[in-house]
């Protein structure tokens, strides 16, 4: 008999960044730190799908603001944008009530009992965002989660016949008349490594899903694996994010068993009006305030929730081992 590969004995809680861990977007802390008006840049982007549009260019409206970032450097006006400065912008992330202890508190609640324990069932954090990857990594939600997914950039850009090169070399060749000058400067990001936009997020659940993000060697997303097969079932996920942008990541969860939840800022009519939406259109299967400190809402449904889902884990074990057992021998009468 095959051996399964996993004992699906994980719980997942992927969440998005933007409005759904801070309350506002992780993009202010580098408009700040050029002196850079971000509703402009906003605007500007908002702007470009049309202005291409009519040069005959289609563009990604949810990922054109990564070139625009790079249009901004290449410019001056983001002049030494890198890797580690995005990094550094973490720490001025600021994090809804409760976070990031929240993270710490519901890992606990099951790693920590001695029901689940038996089965050595664990809690998982996932980021999932169309943010900066680098940015969540420098925040202090970073040493709570599993994984991180987002926006990423590339600095030293590979250039033709690299791979005639010691390994590490790009072939990048430095100016040295720049140098003289006095103008050559640190590492600066060039490229788009990586862009997530509403829809690609949904890869995320699947790799988590099938476990190719902690054995990216061995398994493919687009594998072909048994449902039984899989690292973490989608029964065993949950989806927290803040608005109709999540739709698809909610519809992959909620056609596949696993729980949906939207969360908005207290106080805001509008925001509440639009996860009441959602939930009504069955997009969610709940919603809170984005407070997640001790007895909220958000904070009883989602450690509610984790148990639930690790109950229906030691079920499933249990039935497993009742039915692998055969029938003691007794007494013939």
């Amino acid at each position: 008999m095959k051996q399964a590969p996993f004992e699906q004995n994980i719980i997942a809680m992927v969440w998005d960044c933007d409005k759904t861990l801070i309350s506002s977007y992780m993009q202010e802390p580098l408009f700040r730190h050029f002196g850079v008006d971000g509703r402009t840049f906003w605007a500007e982007v908002n702007a470009l799908k049309a202005r291409y549009a009519a040069q005959g260019i289609s563009v990604n409206s949810d990922t054109s603001y990564l070139n625009h970032i790079l249009t901004y450097v290449k410019a001056g006006l983001f002049k030494g944008l890198s890797n580690k400065l995005l990094r550094e912008f973490g720490k001025e992330l600021v994090f809804y009530p409760g976070l990031p202890q929240f993270f710490g508190e519901i890992k606990k609640l099951i790693d920590e009992n001695p029901k689940y324990k038996a089965f050595d069932i664990r809690l998982e954090h996932y980021v999932v965002s169309t943010g900066f990857a680098e940015t969540i990594r420098g925040s202090a939600i970073a040493p709570y989660v599993d994984g991180i997914f987002g926006c990423e950039f590339i600095e030293d850009v590979l250039q033709p016949g690299f791979l005639d090169m010691p390994d590490g070399a790009t072939g990048l060749k430095s100016s040295s008349a720049e140098a003289e000058l006095g103008l050559a400067t640190g590492p600066e990001i060039s490229q788009v490594a990586c862009a997530l936009d509403n829809t690609s997020k949904t890869r995320y659940l699947f790799e988590i899903n099938k476990g190719s993000n902690k054995y990216p060697d061995t398994i493919d997303v687009n594998s072909t694996i048994a449902r039984e097969s899989r690292r973490v079932p989608f029964e065993n996920m949950v989806y927290i994010a803040d608005g109709p942008s999540d739709v698809p990541a909610f519809s992959i969860l909620n056609y596949n068993g696993g729980s949906t939840f939207a969360v908005y800022p207290k106080g805001d009519v509008k925001a509440f009006r639009q996860v009441e939406a959602l939930r009504h259109a069955h997009r969610v299967q709940m919603f809170g305030e984005a407070d997640y400190e001790p007895a909220s809402q958000s904070w009883l449904w989602l450690t509610e929730k984790a148990r639930a889902i690790a109950d229906q884990i030691v079920e499933r074990k249990q039935a497993a081992i009742r039915n692998s057992a055969g029938t003691p021998p007794s007494h013939l009468t």
